[in-house]
């Protein structure tokens, strides 16, 4: 069970499903160490524009870290390996930490997101969820805290009194909650959740992948910047889009009045 993380061909767009359902799509190490490598995978193949992530089922997204698993490993592996792995790797999920990916991604929430679950799709760009799809934060109930990115990324998502309210209660939230504060983008019927996303997704990738991977980085980087930096980062951005053939082709196709086709050149 613990591999079961599959990897589709939509054209342009790829789909990651965990299937792991009789652990509510919770990772263990190996499940971990899987979705990874296919982030690379995907990171480094010029012919994938665009990742969508869900869960197999209909009761979760993914359910964070499988404890049992996790809790074994961590009493009986040495420390270092267990740094190596975890602490000072990618973090969970394969993206929550160390691996900045200049790709639009899109997770597929449909159910449970929970702790470690919810970090992932927080890792992602946009988020879409079906119905009964709930959402915490629960580490503070064992006497912890995010340690994945929840206590970075969800104020930047959710604004700091929203995100204050998630993490210091543990409490969870339904997929409206989600929406009403921007923790969503859009809410689906659960049986046309993963079709609408990569209906969505091959929208991301007919446009250009340039743009989109200079788009990210800048707003990745301006969020601990001074406006005026940040205001000269994507100046110069704009600039060096410029020289590239994806621009040329954009404007071609503007006056052509047809639909452009870019290479990412």
């Amino acid at each position: 069970m613990s591999g079961d993380i599959h990897y589709e061909t939509h054209g342009l767009v790829r789909l990651i499903t965990i299937d792991r359902a009789g652990v509510m799509n919770s990772l263990d190490f190996e499940a971990n160490d899987r979705l990874t490598e296919l982030w690379r995978d995907f990171a480094a193949d010029d012919r994938a524009r665009v990742a969508v992530i869900t869960g197999a089922g209909n009761k979760a997204f993914c359910a964070g870290a499988d404890l049992k698993t996790y809790t074994i490993d961590y009493a009986t592996r040495p420390a270092t390996e267990f740094r190596r792995r975890y602490t000072d790797g990618p973090g969970f999920g394969g993206i929550t930490r160390g691996l900045d990916i200049d790709k639009p991604i899109l997770a597929a929430i449909n159910g449970y997101a929970i702790s470690g679950g919810l970090e992932l799709a927080e890792a992602c760009d946009i988020r879409f969820c079906s119905p009964n799809a709930e959402f915490a934060h629960q580490d503070i109930n064992w006497g912890f805290h995010p340690c994945d990115g929840g206590c970075v990324r969800l104020p930047q998502i959710v604004g700091l009194g929203n995100a204050m309210e998630m993490i210091l209660s543990g409490e969870r939230i339904d997929a409206e909650h989600a929406l009403r504060i921007g923790l969503v983008n859009h809410i689906y019927p659960l049986e046309e959740l993963v079709p609408r996303s990569l209906e969505f997704a091959e929208v991301l990738a007919s446009r250009a992948p340039l743009a989109q991977q200079f788009a990210k980085e800048i707003m990745r980087r301006s969020l601990d910047m001074p406006m005026a930096d940040a205001l000269k980062l994507e100046s110069r951005s704009f600039y060096d889009l410029g020289q590239t053939k994806d621009i040329e082709e954009g404007t071609t196709a503007f006056r052509e009045k047809r639909q452009a086709i870019f290479k990412g050149k």
